[in-house]
């Protein structure tokens, strides 16, 4: 029965409205579906978001693995706000955090006034859209690397350092193979959320045609003139990305289980050889 009702809640709520987007792509043909998803002004917003989001996702796998280090190897004042806040853009709605964001970074903002003189801008600019996406995708690489650091003895480090390794030795030889699959499931992550993300970017994104419109925001631009099929097509792209994301997250995910439960496996006693 358990099986029967989650089928059926699946099928109600993911693979319908699934299924309506692409028939209403497939109410194309080929010729005008192509048109329609390749047009210049929508390989430009392709550009734009595929481009923004794998920036921000290679940010955010450094400072994620330096966040979700100091976290779990360091005990310091403040740290329980430090992990409660690193959830703030899972809580806050994103078109508060472009609000915010646009308030912070325009030419009247803390930090937009500071960076005028050099001139450096960001809101309403490429670099804006990085800068948000930065913010919404580094709880997922964080989140994704915090318990796999948490699992992993620290005497492993220790025991390369004291056979005379140095610090970036054992970092890349040691830690870092470890921590592969998560950072690239975080990775994967916070790359997916880019693609899709809207509130938070279009009010800093400037939404120029050709310069820094986001594909979310084409889709709705093409839904408002009543091309839904224009609009599907589109969406149908980002839906087939976002598909191929979830499958290379999932096999990293069956990687990272591999690699636990070998390492788990390695650690055990020999019961046999004991005996």
């Amino acid at each position: 029965m358990t099986f029967g009702v989650m089928v059926l809640y699946l099928a109600l709520m993911v693979l319908l409205p699934l299924s309506a987007l692409f028939g209403r792509a497939l109410g194309l043909d080929w010729a005008a579906f192509v048109e329609a998803a390749t047009s210049p002004r929508v390989l430009a917003s392709y550009r734009v978001t595929f481009g923004a989001a794998l920036l921000a996702a290679v940010v955010n796998i450094g400072f994620g693995l330096l966040l979700a280090w100091v976290l779990v190897r360091y005990r310091f004042p403040g740290r329980r706000l430090l992990d409660a806040l690193i959830d703030l853009p899972f809580a806050l709605p994103t078109a508060v955090a472009g609000i915010a964001l646009t308030a912070l970074l325009g030419k009247d903002g803390w930090i937009g006034q500071a960076l005028a003189p050099l001139g450096i801008s960001l809101a309403y600019t490429r670099a804006g859209i990085v800068v948000a996406l930065i913010f919404i995708g580094l709880p997922f690489v964080v989140r994704t690397v915090q318990p796999v650091l948490e699992e992993r003895d620290p005497e492993l480090e220790e025991a390369a350092a004291s056979l005379g390794a140095s610090a970036a030795q054992t970092f890349f030889r040691v830690t870092l193979p470890a921590l592969l699959p998560a950072l690239l499931t975080g990775f994967a992550l916070a790359f997916a959320r880019g693609i899709g993300e809207y509130g938070s970017v279009v009010f800093i994104a400037g939404n120029m045609p050709m310069i820094s419109e986001i594909t979310p925001l084409l889709i709705l631009i093409k839904l408002e003139q009543f091309d839904y099929a224009g609009a599907a097509a589109v969406a149908s792209v980002l839906l087939v990305a976002s598909f191929v994301l979830l499958l290379a997250i999932n096999g990293l995910q069956a990687w990272q289980r591999r690699l636990r439960n070998d390492s788990r496996a390695a650690q055990q006693p020999d019961v046999g050889a004991a005996s």
